[in-house]
């Protein structure tokens, strides 16, 4: 049995025991099998800066915490596995409510598993203690846009965290509503945020692999929802930027590449999944594209989904975190 890997589910091993090709590829799960890569990848240094600066807040209030994006509450349980947060109030935001739905079951029998005790107090608030630990997490579904027009003029957060997030989005009209949600010396932790690499090996047509590249980065440049510009394939080296016209102090900055391989008995946890998750998506988003083959593409597609079944796919995604202050 692969370390980490849920009981329902198989891990993939190399020229072994396959993991077939999914037939539903729900992003809960997908959220769910990305912390492992996202465990590995957050960087160290930036991490280490945020916990001096977390612990010089006064220990005598609730630290405020307003993550954006929240998902399905992965990053809360890693700053509580982490030892980040004593005292504090952790507000979780996701537009999507199958996603707070699934962080409403899923952080409770984390926190259990991890020897905390669990009270629910109110729709969707969770309470952990343990020792000295003390934590209220508060799960809410709302859009994010429409949460800073109502919050900022009376916002006061300690930390804002938004992981995996700022490159959906149209950053320089974003970026200085979100900042102004918090406080004095309010703290801010961006994460995951990707920058214009996309890596699949071994390769099977390095022409046809540059294009797909260039093309799936592309539909990040142009997405548009509810039409507004909403990404940038660029995001992570634009930032540097954005936060200085916002602004913004950068305490500390750094990689955080996703890299995704198959040691010699497979995919770790539930990454598999994570890899099929992420070759559906290129498939999909360049589906029907003009200056693709589409049988040049499925067949493309299927052969990354067989590098996977047979444990040959290694996959690399370039990103930054950054630490920084108002």
């Amino acid at each position: 049995m692969c370390k980490g890997v849920p009981p329902d589910l198989k891990c993939s091993k190399p020229h072994g025991t396959k993991m077939s090709i999914p037939s539903d590829y729900s992003f809960t799960r997908y959220l769910s099998s990305k912390k492992t890569v996202d465990d590995r990848a957050l960087n160290q240094v930036v991490w280490q800066r945020l916990a001096r600066e977390v612990s010089r807040f006064p220990a005598d209030r609730r630290l405020r915490i307003l993550e954006i994006g929240a998902g399905i509450g992965t990053m809360v349980e890693r700053c509580m596995d982490r030892r980040l947060l004593r005292r504090a109030e952790y507000t979780a935001l996701d537009a999507m409510r199958e996603n707070i739905e699934e962080a409403a079951s899923r952080v409770p029998n984390w926190a259990e598993n991890a020897e905390y005790s669990v009270r629910i107090e109110g729709a969707n608030t969770i309470r952990l203690t343990r020792e000295d630990r003390d934590v209220m997490v508060k799960l809410e579904t709302a859009d994010v846009l429409e949460f800073m027009v109502e919050n900022r003029k009376h916002a006061s957060w300690d930390l804002l965290i938004a992981n995996a997030f700022l490159d959906l989005v149209d950053v320089p009209s974003v970026l200085p509503d979100l900042l102004s949600l918090l406080g004095p010396k309010g703290l801010f932790y961006f994460t995951i945020t990707f920058d214009a690499a996309t890596i699949f090996q071994p390769e099977i047509d390095p022409e046809l692999d540059a294009r797909i590249e260039a093309l799936y980065h592309q539909t990040m440049d142009q997405r548009v929802i509810g039409d507004k510009v909403s990404g940038d394939s660029r995001t992570g080296r634009h930032l540097f930027g954005h936060l200085r016209s916002a602004g913004a102090e950068l305490l500390a900055a750094g990689s955080s590449d996703w890299v995704v391989f198959a040691g010699p008995e497979g995919y770790n946890a539930d990454e598999a999944f994570f890899l099929h998750f992420i070759i559906h998506t290129v498939g999909s988003a360049l589906r029907g594209h003009p200056e693709l083959d589409p049988d040049r593409l499925a067949k493309w597609v299927a052969e990354r989904h067989a590098q996977i079944e047979r444990g040959d796919l290694v996959y690399i995604a370039h990103q930054l975190d950054f630490l920084g202050r108002v």
